[in-house]
């Protein structure tokens, strides 16, 4: 459940602070797809667990090729790891496997899992399902090839970052309606669950740092503008799903100066009441996509670790 001992918002951490005015950046759809994501690709980035080793496949996907990188931690030995699948964020619009590399390679390094990202196709060129479709299918092949990489298939869990973290929720109802693959755990960074924005956060961090409600709202048309909102399906809105009960545990994180804070939050109640076991954790002053923070603003790396040390306890 979520912290009940520290408010939902704090003020922002003044480290961070520091660094957004010394490298401001607003995640935005100004100018359309292809600028958004030179923005974004363009955002220096620290060197990070440079010896965790990685190795670059393509899978048969169901829209064609579709690349996967597979990441090893350098103190892996001749046993069996878990594999925790990673899909990124960026709206669904940006993002790729190698602007969110040391990202997946902290996962790797902190967690001691091999971790599986994925570079699903992106809106609005490829709308949902596409990038369900994607993931889904390389959950399927990871469980099903994880011995030959190294991996070990009853050790499996998903993790994703906004964008990600919606598909990583949903990964998790799939497999819970098909059977399987067996997931451990779902771990869910500021994700997007039940796109409401009449939740407080919307209108409390509207004008927040890195993302914004405007922004949430574009990146959420260019994905599923095509979708009546009103008769989603689960596959894009988990909160929708008839029953949450059965899912992988979850760790859901959320930053108290994001928009989608209470989002995060109130899916993270949604499962309780499901009985699933969750746990809720509010950086009270970070903003969304603190990740690609970690390393360089002590708090977001407290934050990250801590979620990932929850995960490798999970997948011991």
């Amino acid at each position: 459940m979520p912290d009940s001992q520290t408010p939902e918002t704090a003020a922002l951490d003044p480290v961070l602070s520091k660094v957004l005015e010394a490298v401001p950046f607003q995640l935005t759809a100004e100018g359309g797809p292809e600028a958004t994501r030179r923005r974004f690709r363009d955002l220096p980035r620290p060197e990070l667990h440079p010896e965790v080793r990685a190795e670059d496949r393509t899978l048969d996907g169901p829209g064609g090729p579709l690349p996967i990188r597979i990441y090893r931690p350098a103190d892996a030995g001749s046993d069996a790891l878990p594999v925790v699948l990673f899909f990124h964020g960026g709206g669904w619009v940006v993002g790729d496997l190698d602007t969110y590399d040391g990202t997946a390679r902290r996962h790797a390094a902190v967690v001691g899992a091999l971790v599986v990202a994925v570079d699903y196709r992106l809106a609005p060129e490829h709308p949902y399902p596409a990038a369900v479709d994607d993931v889904w299918a390389a959950t399927l092949w990871v469980a099903a090839h994880a011995a030959e990489f190294g991996g070990d298939p009853d050790r499996l869990a998903v993790a994703g970052d906004s964008a990600g973290g919606n598909l990583a929720a949903v990964v998790a109802l799939l497999a819970r309606d098909h059977g399987g693959p067996a997931l451990r755990r779902q771990l869910l960074w500021y994700p997007a669950t039940t796109w409401d924005v009449s939740l407080p956060s919307f209108t409390e961090n509207a004008h927040a740092p890195v993302l914004d409600t405007p922004s949430v709202k574009e990146f959420s048309r260019w994905y599923a503008g095509h979708v009546d909102l009103a008769t989603a399906p689960a596959t894009l809105i988990p909160a929708r799903a008839e029953s949450l009960a059965g899912v992988a545990p979850a760790y859901v994180a959320v930053a108290g100066h994001d928009p989608l804070r209470d989002d995060g939050i109130r899916y993270g109640e949604l499962l309780t009441a499901a009985g699933v076991p969750v746990e809720v954790h509010n950086a009270t002053g970070l903003v969304h996509g603190y990740l690609g923070y970690a390393g360089v603003v002590p708090a977001a790396t407290e934050a990250c670790d801590r979620a990932l040390l929850a995960l490798r306890a999970a997948l011991t």
